[in-house]
């Protein structure tokens, strides 16, 4: 289908520690529980509100997944930029299919940023399908000297 797109991006934490499987093809999966929330006021009350959201996320990619698994720990924040999947089984206990719908990192259109301050420990991070990873040098770099080189 011609002008379609299949993207999802999230910010958010993780649930729990990443979990790391071996497939049937000697491959590793990393699956990641991921929860994002909106808030707001609740008009008749007053009282502030918040509605949390858990997403399922798996990454294929092994590059990822040893970065995952070295550095990204249960209430890390991260950005995450995937695609969108729903997968069938059958359950065995009752032989009804089942349906699972999940963020999927894998190709080149996937991403997962590491948005922890490195006074937590943990370093700031982009990986990608195509980096290993990549630290964050120059992320408080001061840019102001960048303004001297605009033309209007």
């Amino acid at each position: 289908m011609a002008g379609s797109l299949n993207k999802v991006q999230l910010i958010g934490r993780l649930g729990a520690d990443p979990e790391i499987k071996q497939m049937v093809n000697g491959k590793s999966v990393a699956r990641l529980s991921v929860a994002t929330s909106q808030s707001w006021k609740d008009k008749s009350s007053g009282e502030r509100k918040e509605k949390t959201e858990w997403h399922r996320v798996v990454i294929f990619n092994e590059g990822l997944i040893n970065v995952v698994q070295q550095y990204v720990k249960k209430g890390a924040n991260v950005y995450i930029e995937g695609q969108l999947s729903t997968r069938k089984w059958k359950d065995e206990s009752s032989g009804q299919d089942k349906y699972s719908t999940e963020v999927v990192l894998q190709g080149y259109n996937s991403s997962l940023t590491m948005l922890d301050s490195r006074n937590n420990n943990n370093n700031s991070n982009l990986v990608s399908e195509n980096k290993s990873s990549l630290p964050n040098e120059n992320i408080n770099q001061d840019n102001s000297d960048l303004d001297d080189e605009i033309p209007f």
